[in-house]
């Protein structure tokens, strides 16, 4: 056996201690113990040989925990509690009422779908604890196929084999702008319109299927596109915007709440499309916490807290 789980007392001997300690008496804690008493003095002895320290100051009058036997006491009692609940914690795993969840996002899952889905996660399952981290769609693809990640929610560039996904939102993008922008007095603009100004993207290499379709929507509208910054996360391009050096595209699910200096606009004729979708690695048996939280992230779009026009009229459901 290796030596990590190799020690020189049992859970008796420890068990025997304790109650000694409680009742400070060698006889009563013997007949709680339903022990003869021989046999527990032995085992703290054989306890106290295996420390290598006395436990016990013993008379004829009375006993006492020594120094070493009071810290012993009080490392032990949370340990006994916590085995004591083991089999509880154990079935509360196996039900999916206890255990941990780790989670990737993009910026328009947490804009959008996610707070909602938490929140109700929270509420049903407040035993699971979930661990989130904000990261791109290649790397939450990379995450979920080392199985260093329980879900993510991302934007595919198409199928995503080995993984089970469900469509969470669907939507042309419009533009953002800074309020002041001379064309934010439109109620809708085509990307004609935008020619001249400065768009701010990001890195190609963190979704390429939803850069290339960007990409694509200024083809058909006869424009190339002056990118003045290709930054990630998701806030970073907003605070651009922001700050007056450019637009960048958003969702109009995205563009619910917004700060005073910019403002949110369709776009009419080409655009690009942004697809959201929370995906699992595809197994016959998930973990239970992990299947708690999958069955209520693929619930109605409605209770995620969208409205039922963000989404095509038929979403794949999870396989």
């Amino acid at each position: 056996m290796p030596s990590e789980y190799q020690f020189p007392f049992t859970l008796r001997h420890l068990a025997y201690f304790r109650e000694v300690a409680r009742q400070l008496h060698f006889r009563r804690a013997a007949e709680t113990l339903a022990v003869a008493q021989p046999a527990l003095s032995r085992a703290i002895a054989q306890l106290e040989q295996a420390l290598g320290v006395r436990l016990f100051a013993r008379t004829r009058r009375e006993v006492a925990l020594t120094p070493a036997g009071a810290a012993l006491l009080r490392q032990l009692d949370p340990v006994l509690r916590s085995l004591a609940s083991l089999s509880d914690e154990a079935r509360a795993a196996a039900a999916g009422e206890r255990g941990l969840v780790r989670i990737g996002f993009t910026g328009l899952a947490m804009a959008t779908v996610l707070p909602a889905i938490l929140r109700e996660f929270h509420r049903r399952h407040p035993g699971i604890r979930l661990e989130l981290n904000e990261s791109p769609t290649s790397a939450q693809l990379s995450d979920l196929a080392a199985g260093d990640l329980g879900c993510g929610f991302f934007h595919p560039d198409a199928t995503t084999p080995g993984l089970a996904t469900h469509l969470l939102l669907r939507e042309r993008n419009g533009v953002l702008l800074p309020a002041e922008h001379a064309l934010a007095r439109r109620r809708e603009l085509r990307l004609r319109d935008l020619a001249a100004t400065p768009f701010v993207l990001f890195p190609r290499v963190h979704n390429p299927g939803f850069y290339d379709r960007t990409l694509a929507a200024f083809a058909q509208a006869g424009v190339t596109p002056r990118i003045a910054e290709e930054v990630w996360p998701r806030a970073n391009a907003v605070g651009l915007v922001r700050a007056g050096l450019g637009v960048t595209f958003m969702c109009p699910s995205e563009a619910r709440t917004l700060p005073d200096e910019v403002t949110f606009r369709p776009l009419s004729g080409p655009a690009p499309e942004s697809r959201l979708v929370v995906g699992w690695k595809q197994s016959e048996s998930l973990d239970p916490a992990l299947a708690a939280f999958v069955a209520l992230a693929t619930e109605t779009p409605r209770r995620n807290g969208l409205s039922a026009r963000s989404l095509p009229p038929a979403a794949a459901r999870p396989r």
